[in-house]
């Protein structure tokens, strides 16, 4: 099984893709869209997913700390449904607290410019979301 990992923010999609065994995720790109444009998203990633096979999406779901969901979290979860209509494949939902932060860790200790940092944010917390998937598939805890 392969696997597409998305972080969906209000501009920009990072994107990550699992190897073909469905265990290791990599940074795959970041999709630039007009703000709040979803639609304009979905042929994109159809593409993708045709090109890549792709048999599974993990899209990142943002909670509030307590663990609720939030206003993003709502717009996620319409997106969720848009995509799962328009490809026709399971789309799951993977919490992503802490994912951003965690990405910015990672990009600080490589030392980028902040404009660097700024290029690859969205791909690195998509890849921390889908291995975050993949680990705990692996563990069997879906």
């Amino acid at each position: 099984m392969k696997y597409l990992g998305l972080d969906l923010g209000t501009k920009t999609l990072g994107v990550a893709i699992s190897d073909r065994c469905g265990i290791i995720a990599n940074i795959y790109r970041t999709i630039s869209f007009v703000q709040h444009d979803y639609d304009q998203l979905l042929p994109i990633l159809k593409d993708i997913v045709t090109n890549e096979q792709i048999t599974k999406i993990v899209l990142g779901l943002p909670k509030n700390m307590d663990g609720s969901i939030s206003e993003r979290g709502n717009i996620t979860i319409s997106f969720q449904k848009k995509l799962e209509s328009y490809l026709g494949i399971e789309v799951v939902l993977e919490d992503e607290r802490w994912t951003t932060k965690q990405a910015n860790k990672i990009l600080l200790e490589a030392d980028l410019s902040r404009k660097k940092r700024k290029t690859k944010i969205d791909q690195i917390a998509a890849t921390i979301i889908l291995q975050s998937y993949l680990d705990r598939r692996r563990k069997g805890n879906k």
